[in-house]
């Protein structure tokens, strides 16, 4: 275990094991369902979407590393999507930085004149397929690559691992199966603070969409007359050179109504290196 212990020490063997030219896919997807009490209605659904990564510089202190759509993306995938190629630097421990902001700032003027928008726009919410925020700012990309991120921070047994969904952070236990691949499993506790909130801002979506305004502050208060529990578990499977190839999130929730109806919800979202 000690000898297991120190090959996933991080980022330094991270850096090791990336070298210019390095190209990868990682998928992001999800897969959601729902039941009633009483298995009155149910409900699920699914999705996924691709970034590829591309490393084009290593320093010292991180990676240069080019976001893209993947290499089977259309003209009218890349109309829809002007931020990316998106070009970054990904320093060992810290924030990404994004270091093209005037390419994307030149394919948002060019997003929005044939949408037939203009700045103005910025911020709103729309709905066609799915629904969609307008997003206007370059940096926004950040956060989108973040979703796609498999880094850790400290892979070994008892270290803890933190949830932004989580009351406290879990401790990570480290499991070997019989075909030697290692894995970290952490269990947390959900923080009904945190669900509320969310199913509240996504309340105020909603009523933005379909003109029917809600503020936050009254979503909240209704959202807050639910009683929710629930647990989030996270398994990171560890390749051959330590690195996290796979990520698996797991949600429950159980949520009860003023009117005594319960919904039991499952969600998981899975981040891989293909």
């Amino acid at each position: 275990m000690v000898i297991a212990a120190a090959l996933f020490a991080l980022f330094a063997g991270f850096a090791q094991t990336s070298t210019v030219g390095d190209e990868v896919e990682i998928r992001k997807s999800y897969e959601t369902s729902s039941e009633m009490g009483g298995g009155t209605s149910s409900g699920s659904s699914s999705g996924h979407e691709t970034l590829l990564e591309r490393v084009v510089a290593i320093r010292n202190d991180g990676k240069e590393l080019i976001y893209d759509l993947p290499k089977d993306a259309t003209k009218e995938d890349r109309a829809r999507n002007w931020q990316f190629p998106a070009h970054v630097f990904q320093p060992y421990r810290g924030r990404v930085v994004l270091l093209n902001p005037g390419d994307l700032k030149a394919r948002l003027a060019n997003w929005l004149k044939s949408a037939g928008l203009d700045q103005s726009a910025c911020g709103r919410w729309l709905f066609t397929w799915t629904a969609f925020r307008i997003e206007c700012e370059p940096d926004s990309v950040i956060d989108t690559i973040n979703g796609f991120d498999l880094r850790a921070t400290e892979l070994r047994e008892g270290a803890l691992y933190s949830d932004d969904i989580a009351t406290t952070p879990g401790r990570l236990v480290q499991k070997i199966s019989k075909a030697g691949v290692a894995t970290f499993t952490a269990e947390m506790q959900v923080n009904p603070d945190v669900v509320q909130r969310a199913r509240a801002e996504s309340d105020v979506v909603v009523g933005e969409i379909s003109k029917s305004p809600v503020s936050l502050e009254a979503a909240l208060m209704e959202r807050r007359k639910e009683s929710v529990s629930g647990t989030v578990s996270v398994t990171l499977e560890i390749d051959d050179a330590g690195q996290v190839r796979r990520r698996v999130r797991v949600i429950h929730l159980k949520t009860k109504r003023q009117d005594g109806s319960t919904e039991s919800e499952t969600k998981t979202d899975t981040v891989e290196r293909l």
